[in-house]
């Protein structure tokens, strides 16, 4: 069965020095795992043909499709505050880049195709693990209307690879809007190649904000755009107790999507200072610091375009610097409506951002969990006899008893109906996400025993977070603590 993927390769048009020439590398024995088979109909694939022997070669990298044009692409990245002047795609290659039935340009990437030009030693392979993590992780955030890259396939290898001990190899087929990173422009920058960020800020405004090139000042324009994506995705991040764990200039998107799924995680009990990742030794990418992280990555992007938003430094910073300024009240308004939307308040009210913030430093002080704690608020506002469910959650009841209370005044002043307003909570509060144990479970069972029945479960429940599923409440449940997940891995 042939498999046709209608390529256009606009980022392999390129001057060549953004990025490496080159295939895959064979693997042994490729095996399929999964087929995203709706995401590969919106990308107007065949679902069966990429599940046929010919597609899982394509997806392992074992034979490279019609079109594509094979490239690892180059990037550097400043790695938990400090800057390596050279990373790129070690263990990734770009097979092409299709537009999708609904006219958006998207990257196939295959993550675990083997050794590039930027593997810097390694062995440019990637372990089963860390392959389904990645793609549970992604597919949820995209359930809950995260923006996110995707995974549209994964295949065993057929081979070990050595992360301290023997462990089954496998590629992701990756999906991204594009992997266009700050990283990307600070490889460029950093060499003095003023025309090859040039280049880069073009094919950004192309591909992602069109809008921008019609502006007065193109360049300040993408700027602003990239600083509102980043502003409002952080938001989101909070919203669903979402962790990055790894927040590098190299892992922050040009296009606004959440990208690479190493040590990330979902917060159980709410804590601001949460850190779940092994190598966040210094606790820079916890949860409460991420709006501040991501604001520091834009302002390294703000400084590989300073030649290109004036003619003159001293302007050129102070034009940075006043779009720069945007991005704390873009987040503010971003972060307070995706709040006062979890509580059932649709108008907007004086006192509301503190109402939300004194819910939140009530549940981190009484270990709440967080998902748990907002899924079961929309059954409390439509009757008090749903109280007892929430207050549960708290190890001082009368601290959530004190804040229902004030905010059972302020839904006095929504016009919305109990019943609609329960419907509409439900709709931003999920009852299910990707439960730390339970992910780890689901992979333990995939790498130790080849059983992926917990992996595809998970995936069908993670599919749906908004709807209550009856018989799967113990994917919504929080663990208990032998099942806690203290600590999460990188995998690379």
């Amino acid at each position: 069965m042939s498999v046709r993927f209608c390529f256009d390769n606009s980022y392999a048009r390129l001057p060549e020095r953004l990025y490496a020439r080159l295939d895959p590398t064979p693997v042994a024995a490729p095996q399929l795992i999964r087929v995203n088979v709706p995401l590969a109909e919106q990308l107007g694939l065949d679902p069966v043909a990429l599940a046929s022997p010919a597609g899982v070669d394509i997806l392992a990298g074992n034979k490279v499709p019609e079109g594509a044009a094979p490239i690892a692409l180059a990037y550097a990245g400043h790695q938990f505050g400090q800057f390596v002047p050279q990373l790129g795609d070690g263990r990734a290659i770009l097979l092409g880049e299709v537009v999708g039935r609904d006219g958006a340009r998207r990257d196939i990437q295959l993550k675990g195709s083997g050794r590039t030009p930027f593997s810097r030693g390694g062995d440019g392979r990637a372990a089963l693990g860390p392959v389904l993590r990645e793609y549970i992780v992604s597919e949820a955030m995209a359930a809950l209307g995260v923006p996110t890259t995707r995974a549209l396939a994964a295949v065993t290898t057929g081979q070990d690879v050595l992360r301290g001990m023997a462990l089954p190899g496998a590629v992701l087929t990756r999906v991204a809007a594009s992997h266009l990173r700050v990283g990307t422009f600070q490889y460029f920058a950093v060499r003095g190649d003023g025309e090859a960020v040039r280049l880069l800020a073009e094919h950004a405004i192309a591909r992602h904000y069109p809008e921008a090139a019609a502006a007065e000042h193109p360049v300040r324009a993408l700027l602003a755009a990239v600083v509102a994506r980043q502003a409002e995705l952080v938001a989101r991040w909070l919203h669903v107790g979402f962790i990055h764990g790894v927040m590098n200039t190299d892992n922050t998107a040009i296009s606004g999507e959440t990208i690479d799924f190493g040590p990330c995680a979902f917060m159980d009990e709410f804590n601001p200072a949460k850190v779940f990742s092994s190598i966040d030794q210094g606790d820079r990418y916890a949860y409460g610091n991420q709006p501040r992280i991501a604001h520091w990555n834009l302002v390294r992007l703000a400084e590989t375009l300073l030649p290109l938003l004036a003619e003159n430094d001293e302007t050129a910073v102070a034009v940075a610097q006043d779009v720069l300024a945007g991005f704390a009240p873009h987040f503010a308004a971003s972060y307070r409506a995706g709040m006062q939307r979890k509580l059932g308040l649709f108008t907007e009210r004086e006192g509301d951002a503190e109402l939300a913030q004194d819910l939140l430093a009530h549940m981190a002080e009484n270990g709440a969990d967080f998902s748990s704690t907002f899924r079961k608020l929309c059954d409390t506002a439509t009757t008090l006899d749903e109280d007892a469910s929430v207050r549960e959650l708290f190890a001082d009841p009368t601290a959530y008893d004190a804040w229902a209370g004030r905010w059972r005044h302020r839904l006095l002043d929504e016009p919305m109906d109990p019943q609609a307003r329960r419907a509409a909570m439900q709709a931003v509060n999920p009852a299910f996400i990707p439960r730390n144990h339970i992910v780890e479970a689901a992979l333990a069972a995939a790498t130790e025993r080849q059983d992926f029945a917990p992996f595809e479960e998970l995936i069908d429940v993670l599919s749906r977070p908004y709807e209550d599923q009856p018989g799967r409440e113990r994917f919504s449940t929080p663990p208990a603590p032998e099942e806690r997940v203290l600590q999460t891995f990188c995998g690379t």
